[in-house]
């Protein structure tokens, strides 16, 4: 991530994000405690989230699985996330998931002063309309 943006990438700004974002999230919950979440705005999954200690026990795939179904819902044919080039972790979960890396472009990430640029991947993914899986 550039300076820039990890700079106001702070505690109290993911507090204001989330509050805006509440009707776009679902939290994934085990044993009672957050394991994760994911946002979805209209055909974009905006952000995937596990908490390390649920790493590689399948809340991320059934986080992304949820995204998926909410695009459809939203009426969108194909979904879309962007990733940084250097998280490789990511980029390998979204390939073996169906995703298709479509190449470098410039991400637009807010921040309380306005857009900052970020360069990442852009996955997408085929889903179907009405909230079914590919």
């Amino acid at each position: 991530m550039p300076d820039e943006l990890v700079a106001v990438r702070t505690r109290e700004s993911f507090d204001v994000r989330a509050a805006e974002r509440v009707g776009d999230t679902v939290v994934a919950v085990v044993d009672g405690a957050v394991a994760g979440f994911v946002m979805v705005v209209g055909d974009e999954v905006e952000q995937v989230y596990v908490s390390q200690q649920y790493r590689g026990a399948g809340v991320a795939g059934a986080l992304l699985a949820e995204a998926e179904r909410m695009v459809g819902a939203n009426g969108y044919g194909r979904a879309w996330l962007a990733v940084a080039p250097g998280n490789g972790r990511a980029r390998r979960f979204y390939e073996r998931n169906g995703w298709v890396d479509e190449g470098l472009f410039e991400y637009s990430a807010m921040s309380a002063d306005g857009p900052v640029p970020v360069p990442c991947h852009r996955y997408v993914k085929r889903v179907h309309k009405g909230g079914s899986h590919a």
